[in-house]
């Protein structure tokens, strides 16, 4: 793919601050979906340093090795890396939960305890696990961070939920295909330097699971062109796809929850339904798993539809779904967005994301 990031960022909004586009690291066995922007020269040393502790996993032998993962979409994607593997994968943060406010119960303690690897997306948004993980891991674990590896200081998004100042950035780059490229790479480099015996196997599903990102990243584009330019605008009820924003050309104006995840002040009511109107958006979307009245109230005020199924970190279907996987909830989002701005999601729609392959997470009740 020729595509760049760099001709792909969208202009600032009111409510959001633009960065420069993503990096990613892929293997050289998988097609890159993008180039890191021409002269440029951000801050690498927090991705750097991620990127080391997560492949700084002794070799070991046998045949098992158990991952504790935290949100679903990094449960998913540990799960299909790990299929046909002696290598066991399990998800504590359950689905439908406020992952930015997930308090681990003691059982998780137990979980972390008996890891190898413990893969988080960092970026500030499981700061409870990662404190759960550091007093309770067994010596020669190791804990990996895959969001603050892979996303650049320079590139982080700061916006209404997560300004700046706060110090902690819009932590949601699984959202965005181009940044899940090196995600998988880097949680498949950890995997299988701890456990060489499954490089075969692992580095297999690695492909498949690549090729359904660049797949769902051409479909994306493709999708996106025929959508009318004013239409993409993004208001949305949690701030959630920020960097799939960015890649795509799509502008954020605006999210309802603010930092503190409580309801926005009438002000910011008021201000919003004035910018919906200003901006003549299509649509304005909810969530499935945490209905806004208040957002509901914006799109009717403003004249506009209310979209409430969109999702950012709870899988679709049933655990033997082929949907309730990474894939499977990137293609409902963005099939539910290009639609509702007034394209044609017909190149979305024919992907499929059954990768044939049997996900070897566990998700405890």
């Amino acid at each position: 793919m020729n595509r760049g990031l760099a001709a792909s960022l969208l202009s600032v909004s009111l409510l959001l601050a633009a960065c420069a586009g993503d990096s990613s690291t892929p293997a050289d066995d998988v097609p890159q979906l993008s180039e890191e922007p021409a002269g440029f020269d951000g801050d690498t040393s927090t991705s750097d340093n991620a990127t080391l502790v997560c492949k700084s996993g002794a070799p070991r032998e046998g045949s098992s090795l158990k991952v504790v993962t935290s949100v679903s979409p990094l449960t998913s994607l540990a799960g299909i890396l790990a299929a046909g593997t002696g290598i066991e994968v399990v998800g504590v943060v359950p689905e439908g939960t406020n992952s930015h406010t997930f308090e681990p119960p003691p059982s998780v303690a137990k979980e972390l305890a008996e890891a190898d690897l413990v893969v988080v997306n960092g970026l500030g948004l499981e700061d409870p696990i990662i404190e759960l993980a550091q007093a309770n891991m067994k010596d020669g674990a190791v804990l990996c961070e895959v969001g603050t590896a892979v996303i650049l200081r320079s590139e982080w998004i700061f916006d209404f939920s997560f300004p700046q100042e706060a110090g902690r950035p819009n932590p949601h780059a699984w959202t965005n295909p181009i940044s899940v490229l090196s995600y998988v790479t880097v949680m498949r480099d950890a995997m299988t330097q701890m456990l060489p015996s499954t490089i075969p196997v692992v580095d297999d599903n690695y492909v498949k699971l690549s090729q359904l990102i660049n797949q769902l990243d051409e479909a994306m584009e493709t999708a996106t062109e025929t959508v009318p330019v004013r239409n993409r605008k993004l208001l949305t009820y949690h701030d959630s796809f920020p960097y799939m924003a960015r890649s795509y050309g799509y502008e954020i104006i605006g999210a309802i929850q603010p930092q503190s995840f409580s309801d926005p002040t009438p002000a910011d009511v008021a201000g919003l339904i004035e910018q919906v109107k200003n901006e003549k958006v299509p649509a304005v979307f909810g969530s499935e798993v945490f209905p806004s009245p208040v957002l509901e109230q914006i799109g009717k005020e403003a004249g506009v539809r209310y979209v409430d199924v969109l999702r950012d970190d709870d899988l679709p279907g049933g655990l033997d779904d082929p949907d309730h996987s990474w894939g499977g909830l990137m293609k409902f989002d963005f099939v539910t967005i290009v639609e509702a701005l007034g394209g044609d999601a017909t190149a979305l729609k024919a992907v499929n994301v059954d990768l044939g392959v049997k996900d070897r997470a566990y998700y405890p009740q």
